[in-house]
C-alpha cells in the first residue's frame, strides 16, 4: 500500500503524515469485506465519505457566499447543488484518475468499480476528508476548491446548474392546481451498488422515468426525461 499510496500524493500535491488515513480511504467496502472472509479486518471509506460529504459543502458554501454577494440565496443553492452533486465529484475523481489507485474487492473489479460513477464519487468525498482530518480544513480547501472554482465558473456562465427538478417544477407551477410528484418504482443492487428508478408524475399521470445510483439521481434524471417531453430541454 505505502507505494500505491506515494502515487497519489504526488499526483494530488498533498503528503499524508497518517498514512493510514490515505489508505482508508482508498478502500472500499467490497475489499474489507473480502479480508473480513479472510480473518483481517480493516478500515473502508463509508464514514470518511459521510464527514467528506460535509467539509465539500463547507468549502462551496463559503466560496459561493463570498465570491457571488449579489446572487440571491436561491440561486446559491442551484449552484451549489451542481458543483456536489455525484457528477460533479465523479469528474473530480476522474481528474487525478483516483479510480486506479482504489482498493477494490474481485466482484466490484470486474464490474466496472474503477469507473464507476458512485464508487469515485463516494471515494473523492472520502479523500478530502482524509486530508482535512490529516491536513485541517485549510489543506482540505485548498484541494479542493480549484474544482469547486471551475465547475461554478462554468455553471454561472451558463446560467446555472442542470437541476431539472427546479426547472421542471418552475414549469409546472406555471398552471396553478397540477400536482408533481416523485415515486420510486424499483430498488435493486447490493449495498454498495445500488440502482434506483423514479418515475415523475403529473396529475397522478407518468411524464418521466428515471435511473441512477442513487435516489436524488434517478429523481433528476425522471424529471429531464419530463423535460425533454414538453420541450424544455434537449435530449
Amino acid at each position: 500500500m505505502p507505494e500505491h499510496s506515494a502515487l497519489l500524493e504526488e499526483r494530488i500535491g498533498y503528503e499524508f503524515r497518517d498514512k493510514s488515513l490515505l489508505d482508508t480511504a482508498l478502500t472500499h467496502s467490497s475489499y474489507a469485506n473480502e479480508l473480513k472472509a479472510k480473518g483481517e479486518n480493516i478500515m473502508y471509506n463509508e464514514r470518511l465519505e459521510f464527514l467528506g460529504d460535509s467539509v465539500l459543502s463547507l468549502v462551496a458554501s463559503v466560496h459561493l457566499f463570498k465570491g457571488n454577494k449579489n446572487m440571491f440565496e436561491g440561486d446559491l443553492t442551484k449552484i451549489r447543488a451542481g458543483i456536489v452533486c455525484e457528477n460533479a465529484l465523479y469528474e473530480y475523481a476522474t481528474d487525478i484518475d483516483l479510480g486506479k489507485y482504489l482498493f477494490l474487492g474481485h466482484g466490484e473489479e470486474v464490474s466496472g468499480g474503477r469507473t464507476r460513477r458512485s464508487t469515485l464519487a463516494d471515494a473523492f468525498e472520502a479523500l478530502l476528508a482524509a486530508i482535512y482530518l490529516d491536513g485541517g480544513f485549510e489543506k482540505a480547501r485548498k484541494f479542493v476548491l480549484p474544482y469547486l472554482t471551475a465547475a461554478a465558473d462554468k455553471l454561472i456562465r451558463d446560467g446555472g446548474s442542470e437541476d431539472y427538478k427546479t426547472l421542471l417544477q418552475k414549469f409546472i407551477q406555471q398552471n396553478k392546481g397540477d400536482i408533481l410528484e416523485y415515486e420510486m418504482l424499483s430498488e435493486s443492487g447490493p449495498s454498495h451498488s445500488k440502482s434506483f428508478e423514479y418515475a415523475v408524475k403529473l396529475n397522478n399521470n407518468i411524464i418521466g422515468k428515471g435511473t441512477g445510483s442513487s435516489k436524488r439521481d434517478a429523481e433528476q434524471e425522471a424529471a429531464k426525461q419530463a423535460l425533454i417531453l414538453f420541450g424544455k430541454v434537449k435530449g
